[in-house]
């Protein structure tokens, strides 16, 4: 009897493992596909920052968003283009938007069509010069555009490789731009050249570029050391 009753009890036991596994199999990965879609649209949209409040001083922005200025001084560190510099490109690449992209061309005028180019992000890379970026570095699955961090760290490579291809000083901004925007194929053409706005573009950003340099000689130790873990002696400001 004894028996009987445990046998019975494993085949109900058995019964039940089988129709959750079967449930398992309809809805498990459906379920697993929404939990992923939405962890993402969390990760990199909804949770992106907002552009800074006032973009015209680097101050303000690295006070708002002060993990920015670790990245920018990492990709200095690594890569050698200013903070200033690195700053400038963004401004005017995305206006520090994280989900930056060229605005659609209109079909008839009307109709929203395909967009001009591939640039996404902060730093606007394109996806040829991305998937580049990519295979040349260490990198995982959360290397994306839309991290501040990848950007600024993109935009250091990609002026490391003109500074090294074209030999121009990382202490030009107007020159890197130029190749940053026309490529460095472009820029060794000299295309540029027969593109007056981007010249003025160019030129603009070099402005900046000092602009923000001066200001940020006046607020810089701020961002020094502002981790509770980074203390003297081991970790201390430039200035």
């Amino acid at each position: 009897m004894v028996r009987k009753n445990t046998q019975k009890r494993r085949k109900i036991r058995n019964k039940r493992f089988n129709v959750w596994r079967s449930r398992a199999g309809w809805y498990g990965l459906p379920l697993l596909g929404l939990a992923i879609g939405l962890w993402a649209t969390l990760r990199f949209s909804l949770l992106a920052p907002e552009p800074p409040a006032n973009p015209e001083n680097i101050c303000d922005i690295f006070r708002e968003h002060t993990v920015w200025f670790d990245y920018a001084r990492a990709s200095e560190d690594k890569w050698g283009t200013p903070i200033a510099t690195q700053l400038a490109f963004v401004y005017y690449e995305s206006s520090f938007r994280s989900h930056a992209r060229p605005p659609r061309t209109k079909l008839w005028g009307r109709i929203p069509w395909k967009r001009p180019t591939t640039a996404f992000g902060y730093a606007q890379a394109l996806d040829p010069a991305w998937g580049e970026y990519l295979a040349a570095n260490e990198t995982t699955w959360r290397t994306v555009r839309t991290d501040m961090k990848y950007a600024l760290d993109f935009v250091g490579w990609y002026n490391h490789l003109s500074n090294r291809h074209l030999s121009i000083p990382l202490s030009a901004p107007r020159q890197l731009y130029l190749a940053y925007h026309e490529g460095r194929g472009g820029y060794a053409r000299r295309s540029f050249e027969q593109k007056p706005a981007i010249q003025n573009l160019a030129q603009r950003v070099q402005n900046r570029a000092f602009r923000y340099d001066n200001q940020l000689k006046q607020c810089k130790a701020e961002f020094q050391c502002w981790r509770w873990y980074q203390f003297w002696p081991f970790c201390r400001s430039d200035s």
